[in-house]
């Protein structure tokens, strides 16, 4: 058997802190018009991506590929950074 091994606290923390970080990128460079203007399971797909980051989710979500998906999230202006 495999033995679990806990991240160390501040490993954790600094996932965490990534993770805002990448959150507010995403949020403040979105072009938030054009997500409104999406029906509304591409908008929740692109919402959730700029939120989580899950690329792969997101597609799904939507109902698309990663590469269908991947395109209309270049064209919200939503940055790739996970």
């Amino acid at each position: 058997m495999v033995e679990e091994v806990e991240p160390p606290p501040e490993l954790i923390q600094e996932w965490e802190r990534e993770d805002r970080e990448f959150r507010e990128i995403r949020r403040s460079k979105a072009d938030w018009e054009f997500i409104k203007a999406q029906p509304p399971h591409i908008r929740a797909a692109l919402i959730y991506f700029i939120e989580r980051g899950d690329i792969y989710r997101a597609a799904k979500i939507a109902g698309m590929t990663v590469g269908e998906f991947d395109e209309h999230r270049y064209r919200a202006r939503i940055p790739n950074i996970t």
